[in-house]
């Protein structure tokens, strides 16, 4: 069977001049092949002529590839890092500064609009710098007699090995080559696993997920390891997928909102620290203006407390977290700090078990930063309640898409909406909206 668009005479097409019309929400260019079906590109820009060919089939259109930019955009720039192309972390490196912003808005623009709401306030876009990512995962293969640690090829399985990363703190760079190293001697890592690394106050709290066993010997040498690179833990998890801790040299401790928390090993942290105070901040403008310190606050997937704590400041809270080690060290942090009184965490998985309806109209607002596929069932409850005013947290355009649609049927709009560009070069995107009604 040809392909669309191409004679019938044509087992494979030729490549031929594309024009580039936009970059699309996971951050390909979109030209069109003859019959006007769209043809995904990677690392073009709009505006720009390209030499391209369709390889395979993408949903209702192609991704192909390109053979040789015919006229490049005045907005592409040299990218800064040797793996750019190659790496699947860094998707728009090549793009200028002022129009990748302007993108990285209309995403939120177009996540609201398609939720339904006309003509959404954006406020301008809050970014963080190079170099100033605190957490990174990793993937890893002993492959060839040699462990490869790095990310994974654009929608692949190779594995390329990183030697730099301009995304990364370079506390975290400079322990990939050593951690590398180490992983060549160890047992446990038989041929596939993860590396994930926070970077908390206390210094790099490694997690190893792996597929083979942590035998005494690599115990002892992954210690060592921690003692000479300054890592306050290291925790394993083997083919059970439960995390044990392998040794701690002291507290794995960070500070969220002035309060000393000790996440479980490789729990969530908001990508870095600027993207964190960011967020925090607009959480904390959305909140009704006239709200006493005795009004309640319901906050939904708290986590360890990213946002409680500065919550909490504000009025009583009454927080759910669904993973237990994260509920608990939330509970452990703010009864150290003396605040049990005014933050009471309960463990509950919101996709199984929701915060009933009537339950949250007690709360005079709710706060809440879902996972990346969105809140699921908990969405429906919290447009049924009687909530006057919803902040929530986004790492995904698309999810929030779906869920304001929920808001908007039940009569909420849009105040404000900031987007939040913590994940530098890359197609995601944080956003803080605060809704009332």
């Amino acid at each position: 069977m040809r392909r669309p668009g191409f004679p019938p005479s044509a087992t494979e097409p030729a490549p031929e001049p594309t024009r580039i019309a936009r970059i699309g929400a996971e951050g390909d260019g979109i030209g069109q092949v003859r019959d006007g079906l769209p043809l995904y590109l990677r690392l073009v820009l709009p505006g720009e002529t390209v030499l391209a060919t369709p390889r395979t089939r993408r949903g209702e259109g192609w991704a192909g590839t390109v053979d040789t930019v015919l006229a490049p955009s005045a907005e592409r720039v040299a990218p800064v890092c040797r793996h750019f192309g190659g790496c699947g972390g860094c998707a728009l490196q090549h793009w200028d500064e002022t129009p990748y912003l302007a993108w990285k808005s209309d995403l939120l623009a177009a996540a609201l609009r398609r939720a339904g709401f006309a003509e959404p306030p954006i406020l301008p876009i809050r970014r963080s710098l190079p170099g100033t990512r605190r957490r990174m995962d990793l993937a890893l293969r002993r492959q060839g007699g040699r462990v490869q640690i790095g990310l994974h090829q654009p929608r692949g399985r190779e594995i390329v090995d990183l030697a730099e990363c301009h995304v990364l703190q370079p506390a975290l760079v400079a322990l990939i080559a050593p951690l590398r190293a180490a992983l060549q001697g160890l047992g446990l890592l038989r041929r596939e696993g993860a590396a994930v690394v926070n970077l908390l106050d206390s210094g790099p709290d490694l997690l190893l997920r792996t597929d083979g066993r942590a035998e005494a010997a690599d115990r002892l040498r992954l210690a060592g390891f921690a003692r000479l690179h300054g890592l306050p833990r290291i925790s394993w998890a083997g083919p059970d997928g439960v995390a044990e801790t392998l040794c701690e040299l002291r507290p794995a401790e960070t500070r969220l909102s002035g309060v000393a928390v000790r996440p479980p090993p490789g729990g969530f942290l908001q990508a870095t620290e600027a993207g964190e105070a960011s967020i925090i901040a607009d959480v904390l403008a959305g909140l009704p203006d006239d709200l006493p310190r005795k009004a309640r606050i319901g906050e939904l997937f708290a986590g360890s407390g990213t946002l409680s704590f500065a919550l909490a400041a504000r009025a009583q809270l009454r927080a759910f977290a669904g993973d237990p080690a994260a509920a608990q060290a939330l509970r452990q942090a703010a009864a150290r700090a003396g605040l049990a009184g005014r933050l009471v965490c309960e463990t509950r998985d919101l996709a199984r078990r929701p915060v009933a309806a009537a339950e949250l109209g007690a709360c005079r607002a709710v706060v809440l930063d879902p996972p990346y596929e969105g809140a699921g069932p908990q969405m429906a409850e919290l447009a049924a309640s009687r909530v006057g005013r919803v902040v929530y947290v986004s790492c995904n355009p698309a999810a929030l898409a779906a869920d304001a649609r929920l808001l908007r049927q039940a009569g909420y709009r849009v105040l404000a909406a900031r987007p939040i560009d913590q994940f530098l070069w890359s197609a995601r995107l944080e956003s803080v909206v605060v809704f009332a009604r």
